[in-house]
């Protein structure tokens, strides 16, 4: 009836819903949502092993069974599970539940933590994506004309481009642009800004070390360039994109390494989630 682990053996979460007469839902159409009294009180944990659709899936059903739980969900990007449920069951019990799954589950407020994490984590993403494009419109509207030429037909246009970045506009032109790449780098790449700092004070060398060096080379570069005699260009362009990419790769493509099934005991096969009948509440376990 359930699918097991790669090597064939049955995990404790699907042995919990063979149990229990349980079959995950297996069509996907949306948030779970669920009739949840008013006197229900939640509760949230940080939760690893549902890392698949699978093991959410199981874990929101085998929860939404137990006497006592209006509603669950389990949210394997962020390793949270959310529960709504009676005062009479208390956290412990929830977290002896979500242990006898098979899951490993965190103390105390590490959930929140964890939640707040995720959440600053695609906030960064935000911030690169949206001051990335906000630093490359100017570039290619008014940059980039005047240094290939040759790919504008037209040289009344590039002359008059050329005179705006002599003129005092260009002054506010370029603060805006160093303000904008400068907050990009710092918001989207905080932890690593901090990760580089702490393996340079250890005197270890890390690619980290050479991403922040290298921006911050580039940064340096660039505003000597626009706001001194330097006369060289301006790559605040290349700062931006460099953020983008850096904050795009860590975010995604961590993921889907992290999604990858798994060969130790306790993996299963992704399935998608289910919708209740009646959608009264909506629970997200932290999403």
């Amino acid at each position: 009836m359930h699918a097991s682990d790669d090597r064939g053996r049955l995990t404790p979460l699907d042995a919990a819903a063979r149990d229990r007469g349980i079959d995950p839902p297996d069509t996907e159409t949306g948030p779970r949502v669920a009739r949840v009294p008013e006197p229900h009180v939640n509760d949230t944990f940080a939760v690893d092993g549902i890392d698949t659709k699978r093991r959410e899936a199981l874990t929101e059903a085998l929860l939404a069974d137990r006497e006592g739980v209006s509603a669950a969900s389990a949210t394997g990007r962020n390793g949270t599970v959310g529960v709504h449920h009676d005062p009479a069951v208390s956290r412990a019990d929830l977290r002896a539940e979500l242990e006898s799954y098979g899951l490993a589950v965190a103390p105390g407020d590490e959930a929140f933590a964890t939640r707040r994490a995720a959440q600053f984590d695609a906030a960064r993403v935000a911030v690169a994506v949206l001051f990335g494009l906000m630093v490359a419109v100017p570039y290619v509207g008014v940059l980039y004309p005047t240094r290939v030429e040759w790919l504008f037909y037209d040289p009344v246009t590039v002359a008059y481009l050329q005179s705006i970045l002599d003129s005092r506009v260009a002054t506010h032109f370029f603060v805006n642009l160093a303000a904008l790449s400068g907050i990009a780098f710092l918001v989207a790449c905080g932890p690593m800004v901090r990760r580089a700092a702490d393996a340079l004070l250890a005197g270890r060398p890390t690619s980290e070390v050479a991403f922040v060096g290298g921006i911050l080379a580039v940064y340096g570069y660039s505003t000597l360039a626009a706001f001194t005699g330097f006369g060289g260009n301006v790559h605040y362009d290349l700062v931006a994109y460099a953020v983008v990419a850096v904050t795009l790769w860590t975010r995604f493509a961590t993921d889907a390494t992290a999604d990858a099934p798994a060969a130790e005991p306790g993996t299963a096969d992704p399935v998608a989630h289910d919708t209740e009948d009646e959608p009264v509440a909506l629970t997200d376990g932290g999403r």
